[in-house]
């Protein structure tokens, strides 16, 4: 495993973990929109390193896994973590835009960088397929990354747990962009994935604020 990326998945492991035990620490520095507002600009970093339970934790640390290696492997390691970074603030910017009006509303997890890190993913080596447990069939790569927003929007639209689902599309749209900057010759050497990938970004950014519970 790259360095870095193992380096990445330790900090949330360590992290997280003191946030498991403790309420305070956690609560301290989650992802809070009244907080942030105020002043707490550091819960828009810190948030994305803890968890709320282990299996949030396993899943963000198992998609890092599969898809970090790529991207560092194929962009390098300071672009890996300029895309882990941005994709972080970007998806933690979407969840203060989309719940500005929520003072209560709380996160946390590195769901924003991990999207970011997927869609860099997809878009770097397209025409990979994933084997997920526990159907026996391989995935194209896309496809996986479509249903991971899809999985985002219903997260948003139900307000399942303490989990930023809006910071999934915020990193996705933050992954998918510094990547073109960071490549632009990705846009002519996968023309076609580039347009698939960006059209539920552009349904979401057009339909999101009708996903808003009344």
């Amino acid at each position: 495993m790259n360095q870095f990326v193992l380096g990445i998945i330790i900090v949330n492991v360590l992290i997280s973990i003191k946030g498991f035990n403790e309420y305070a620490f956690l609560d301290k520095y989650k992802f809070q929109v009244g907080k942030v507002l105020g002043g707490e600009k550091i819960r828009m970093l810190s948030s994305g390193f803890l968890h709320v339970d282990w299996m949030h934790l396993g899943f963000n640390m198992y998609a890092l896994y599969l898809f970090g290696g790529i991207v560092a492997g194929i962009m390098g390691n300071i672009a890996f973590l300029i895309v882990y970074f941005g994709s972080l603030l970007a998806g933690n910017m979407y969840s203060l835009y989309y719940h500005k009006n929520e003072p209560y509303y709380s996160a946390a997890g590195a769901s924003g960088a991990v999207s970011g890190i997927l869609y860099a993913a997809i878009l770097l080596y397209p025409d990979m397929t994933l084997m997920l447990f526990p159907l026996p069939i391989p995935i194209p790569a896309y496809v996986f990354g479509i249903g991971y927003l899809l999985y985002s929007i219903y997260g948003m639209k139900n307000q399942l747990g303490n989990i930023g689902h809006s910071a999934h599309l915020g990193g996705a749209i933050g992954g998918f962009v510094i990547s073109l900057v960071l490549m632009p010759n990705l846009i002519f050497q996968n023309t076609l994935m580039i347009i698939l990938l960006s059209l539920p970004i552009i349904l979401l950014l057009l339909f999101g604020k009708k996903l808003k519970q009344t």
